[in-house]
């Protein structure tokens, strides 16, 4: 498997994917795709950083790892492939959306809308086993995720990181909250969602910061 990204994401990520530990993980993946069914696809493993370059990111939604049932992943975080059904926390999502901004129902769960205006939908883990949700934790991605978080939080401007739920808050330690805005709470999954993920606001106060910090905020309304 090799690690195909496409703009200027490699020269921060390289180090990592070129190190012993990335040539382990990448031989056990091969065997992993060789001999079970994992998602998202191959050419797929990536896409949240080539559709969204370092350079161009402004705000992170963070994710776990891909959804696990089949024709969903599409390597970005709560997104999945156009025409699948609505996952339960990406319809929450979409809940909180319409009553944060009051924007109709999205018709589509794809959310690359969203990722070509600068919101990098990163997942700490990024492949997973069918019908295992995460089956491939500890396996090396999350020194990756790491990495590029570090990375996003000492850019000169400043960025958004939407933490939900309890996994993606433990990345808090990398983020330079005097620079950057955190915003954190509840999952939207249907466990956790009425535990302050309603109500939270997230689209709304990541607009306004972007909009003090003198960048364009984003269009988050999708088709």
């Amino acid at each position: 498997m090799e690690p195909y990204i496409h703009n200027d994401w490699w020269q921060i990520l390289a180090p990592v994917l070129r190190s012993k530990q990335f040539e382990d993980l990448f031989n056990y993946l091969h065997s992993e795709y060789q001999e079970k069914i994992i998602f998202p696809p191959k050419e797929k493993v990536f896409m949240a950083f080539n559709l969204t370059a370092f350079s161009a990111t402004k705000v992170v939604i963070l994710g776990q790892d891909p959804y696990h049932g089949r024709g969903q992943a599409e390597g970005l975080s709560f997104s999945v492939a156009d025409k699948s059904k609505l996952p339960p926390s990406l319809r929450n999502i979409y809940q909180e959306l319409g009553d944060d901004l009051g924007v109709p129902k999205p018709t589509t769960g794809s959310l690359k809308a969203w990722a070509q205006q600068g919101v990098l939908l990163l997942n700490n883990v990024l492949t997973v086993r069918q019908g295992v949700a995460n089956s491939h934790k500890n396996i090396g991605w999350e020194v990756l995720s790491d990495v590029a978080i570090k990375a996003l939080s000492d850019k000169p401007t400043p960025v958004v990181f939407i933490l939900w739920g309890k996994p993606a808050q433990s990345k808090l330690k990398l983020i330079d909250q005097t620079k950057n805005l955190v915003i954190m709470s509840a999952h939207p999954s249907p466990l956790s969602a009425y535990r302050g993920f309603f109500g939270s606001k997230p689209f709304s106060q990541a607009n306004a910061f972007l909009i003090a910090s003198n960048q364009t905020p984003i269009n988050w309304q999708l088709p």
